[in-house]
């Protein structure tokens, strides 16, 4: 196994030392663990990406469980947060389903064309959902923390849920048309 799927598991065994963390209210601290550990996932995901490419390491193992660790660990994130009401009941639960519902899509275009021996890259849309999701995700595991110690009044701590907001809002948009655009470009595969 290449050092790019070992940062790949890395993040698939991550996911639940990632989960204890966040719910671990007994550890002084835990949701910043939680939120540093985040953070080392998502540059991780960076890492491997570009550490494929420069050494041409891409592996059928890394194309098929890159993505599903980069989800998997996102959708961990987004669940958490919306459980524990970071992000407002129903909001969060019809973002995750936004989102799961696009991944199913795209992954099932992806089956088909894998079928027909065609690949569907990733649109620059899907992308650009990715790093506003990226950056989002770790803004509300700190606000869950300011909240937790006390801060969750501050005035910081208000700008910071606006601007967290305004990115998962955009990433969400930008995830729904990501999946609509797939549908469109490859509506000859559906046919």
């Amino acid at each position: 196994m290449n050092l790019p799927n070992k940062l790949t598991m890395l993040r698939i065994i991550l996911i639940p030392v990632f989960m204890f963390f966040y719910l671990a209210e007994f550890i002084p601290h835990a949701k910043i663990i939680a939120t540093v550990i985040l953070i080392v996932a998502e540059l991780t995901d960076l890492l491997d990406g570009y550490i494929a490419r420069k050494n041409n390491l891409v592996t059928d193992f890394g194309k098929l469980m890159d993505p599903v660790a980069d989800k998997s660990f996102a959708l961990t994130a987004m669940i958490l947060i919306a459980v524990d009401g970071t992000i407002p009941s129903p909001y969060g639960v019809i973002i995750i389903v936004a989102f799961l519902i696009r991944d199913f899509v795209v992954t099932g275009l992806r089956q088909i064309a894998a079928s027909k021996n065609v690949v569907i890259p990733a649109d620059k849309w899907g992308k650009i959902k990715s790093v506003l999701l990226d950056v989002a995700l770790p803004m509300f595991f700190f606000i869950s923390y300011l909240s937790q110690v006390g801060f969750g009044t501050a005035i910081f701590t208000i700008i910071l849920y606006v601007v967290a907001y305004v990115l998962l809002a955009l990433s969400t948009i930008f995830s729904i048309y990501s999946g609509i655009n797939y549908l469109i470009k490859n509506k000859a595969l559906i046919k």
